[in-house]
């Protein structure tokens, strides 16, 4: 028994020391390298232990700090180096194996960005292409925590069509996209959570500096500092509310559903049968109430995946960011038009603070795409999703920033598009022209400005390509053509001093577009798309819808009503 406890001892020991030097899951196999940049290594070990880091020619030694934190900085690689081995010595000896130089860029949000590539509307046909080894990806698990992680969970993949498929369809092929425009190496760290505003992924420290955005980090430090009171009144209040809902909807709406669904199949058997178009499937008048987080597992609350989800990856050299986000802010644009540039300055400004390389890196967003039920009339309302489109577009006056612009390619009835091809395309397409400076059209015409002559509105654009047109929308749906492009152009709506938006005439004139109304003898005003589903199809020649835009300032703060 001696001898058993002694031997068990020993390994131990051994296994202890062996666990000395630890890297970040972000820095294992096949793994791809920021090329051209500083490379920031990092990890722990005890405290005073010297670590060296060899790749390749490159050797760094360090001493882990008094918290057994070591960081060190490799010389920058070229694009397509490798594979290469890195070795780090310190009590213990860790390989890291198959790394490669190239692009490495960061993929966040929530639900569309989380969006996994299997369920996109050509995952059959794309599936079988994803063959690409110098793709490499580096799927996030999701974390809520309430101060920043050191570590995270996550493994990096070579690109095939067995590991695509659970990885996020927009990143996947914008990352694609990229590969094969700059014939580099590509890596891609997908971390984002469906559902989750933009102050979750947004530090404290710049939540609090920002007077407009301080009720968020307040917000944030009363959950965390009265913790057991949250979790006193969740058990209490929130989750028998939620309770009590759910039963309802099961004992009521549920069983209405089922039936709903039970004739739909027997008449869609019979249509089928006899060569008919088959009937829509039903949808639950109302949704099933989805269960609330607890609070100390709650992603929505400000600060979390920040912490959780961001703070991890820094100071892994990246090119830089997409995002594809804005659904769970859309009852609060104005609050959007500071927190969304606000993210980003956060995101930047801590890259930088590691590695000076990485100052103002590429940012590049999805605006939100055309969704809900198509109103009839001019939507005048300046909140909600056009609201926060135009907060999305403000956010432009960034440096390194981009949009991409999907105002054709939603689903009235998903808030979940699965058209993610063209939406990773478009945002490859803002890359490729603004951080890689390669030529060609990137965007689709933004408005420039407006020209009163009578009563007519002339429009002025900018990115007009090889210049503007009337054009219908990519396909959706495998196997189905593009539909035939409308002669008359839609989407516009003009309104006098008395501020009543009607819908316009609108047509092509040159490098402009002439807006006018019979309803309208003296115009002020002229908006495009402005509504949660528009009818619109206004783009330019290369195929890239205009953005969403109005030239009023009408309307109040909607946070504030």
């Amino acid at each position: 028994m001696r001898k058993f406890l002694a031997t068990a001892a020993i390994a131990l020991a051994t296994s202890g020391a062996h666990a000395d030097v630890k890297l970040p899951a972000i820095i294992s196999d096949n793994m791809c390298l920021q090329a051209n940049k500083a490379l920031p290594i990092w990890g722990k070990a005890d405290p005073g232990e010297p670590v060296t880091v060899t790749l390749g020619d490159d050797k760094e030694t360090t001493t882990a700090g008094p918290d057994g934190n070591w960081k060190v900085a490799l010389h920058p690689l070229p694009e397509g180096a490798g594979p290469l081995e890195m070795k780090l010595a310190g009590k213990n000896t860790i390989e890291v194996k198959n790394i490669i130089a190239g692009e490495v860029w960061v993929a966040s949000g929530q639900s569309n960005m989380e969006f996994a590539f299997n369920n996109a509307h050509n995952a059959a046909e794309e599936g079988p292409k994803a063959k690409y080894p110098k793709i490499r990806i580096f799927n996030l698990q999701k974390k809520v925590a309430f101060e920043p992680e050191w570590d995270c969970v996550g493994q990096w993949e070579e690109c095939t069509p067995e590991t695509v498929v659970h990885t996020s369809a927009v990143g996947y092929f914008f990352a694609r996209d990229l590969h094969e425009a700059l014939g580099v190496p590509v890596g891609l760290i997908h971390t984002s959570w469906g559902g989750t505003p933009a102050q979750a992924w947004t530090s404290i420290e710049d939540l609090k500096a920002d007077p407009e955005l301080a009720p968020l980090a307040a917000q944030f430090e009363e959950t965390r500092d009265h913790m057991a009171e949250a979790k006193e009144k969740f058990e209490k209040q929130v989750l028998v509310r939620w309770e009590a809902a759910d039963k309802k909807w099961k004992e009521k709406e549920l069983p209405k559903f089922r039936e709903e669904m039970k004739a739909w199949q027997a008449e869609a058997k019979a249509d089928k049968a006899e060569g008919k178009p088959v009937p829509p499937q039903p949808k639950p008048a109302h949704i099933e109430p989805r269960k609330p987080s607890p609070p100390d597992a709650d992603p929505h609350l400000p600060t979390v995946l920040y912490n959780g989800m961001i703070a991890p990856i820094i100071p892994y050299g990246i090119e830089g960011a997409i995002w594809y986000q804005g659904e769970s802010n859309s009852g609060r644009p104005w609050e959007y038009r500071e927190l969304f540039p606000a993210m980003i300055t956060d995101w930047r400004k801590r890259w930088t603070a590691a590695n000076a390389d990485e100052k103002d890196f590429g940012f590049y967003w999805v605006q939100l795409a055309n969704f809900m039920v198509r109103e009839p009339d001019p939507v005048q309302d300046n909140g909600g999703w056009p609201g926060l489109r135009e907060a999305q577009h403000m956010t432009l006056k960034l440096p390194n920033s981009g949009e991409a612009v999907i105002i054709d390619i939603g689903q009235a009835d998903n808030i979940h598009p699965k058209d993610k091809m063209d939406v990773g395309k478009r945002l490859a397409l803002a890359a490729l022209h603004t951080t890689y400076h390669k030529e060609g059209v990137y965007t689709g015409p933004t408005y420039q400005g407006l020209t009163i002559e009578g009563n007519k509105a002339l429009v002025k654009f900018d990115n007009m390509g090889t210049g503007l047109t009337i054009a219908a929308a990519p396909s959706t749906q495998p196997g189905v053509p593009q539909a035939e492009p409308s002669s008359e152009l839609k989407g516009f709506s003009i309104a006098g001093e008395d501020k009543k938006f009607v819908w316009a005439n609108a047509a092509i004139e040159g490098d402009h577009v002439v807006v006018w109304s019979d309803q309208v003898k003296t115009p002020v005003a002229v908006r495009y798309a402005w509504a949660n589903n528009p009818e619109c199809n206004l783009y330019n020649k290369e195929g890239l819808p205009a953005s969403p835009f109005r030239t009023d300032t009408w309307g109040g703060d909607p946070d504030k009503k």
